[in-house]
C-alpha cells in the first residue's frame, strides 16, 4: 500500500472538507509541485500510521497541500469524535494522560 491519501476525486469528496482557505490561489513561476510531493509523502505515512491503529480514513486523514509560497502543508480532516478519539490516542502516548 504506497499511496493512501488517495488519487481518484470521488475519495476526496466523501463530506470531508478538506481544502484550506486560499487554496486557489496560484501564483506564477511558483513551483507547487516539489513541495506537494514532500507534503504527500509525509500525509501517506501519517495514514499509514493512523490506518494501523485502527482509524478509518473516511473518519480522519491527513491531506496534502501547499501554501502559497508553494512549501507543502499536511493538514489534519477529520469528523471531530475521530479527532477526539486521536488526541486521547496522542495524549495516552505521552503517558499521563494531560493536553499539553
Amino acid at each position: 500500500m504506497d499511496n493512501v491519501t488517495g488519487s481518484d476525486e470521488d475519495w476526496l469528496n466523501d463530506g470531508l472538507d478538506s481544502t484550506g482557505s486560499g487554496s486557489e490561489l496560484w501564483v506564477s513561476g511558483v513551483d507547487y509541485i516539489a513541495g506537494w510531493r514532500e507534503a504527500q509523502e509525509a500525509a501517506d505515512r501519517l495514514n499509514r500510521a493512523l490506518l494501523a491503529v485502527g482509524f478509518e480514513l473516511s473518519a480522519v486523514r491527513a491531506v496534502a497541500s501547499t501554501d502559497e509560497d508553494g512549501h507543502g502543508v499536511v493538514r489534519l480532516a477529520g469528523w471531530p469524535g475521530a479527532v477526539e478519539r486521536l488526541a486521547q490516542l496522542l495524549e495516552s502516548a505521552r503517558g499521563d494522560g494531560d493536553a499539553a
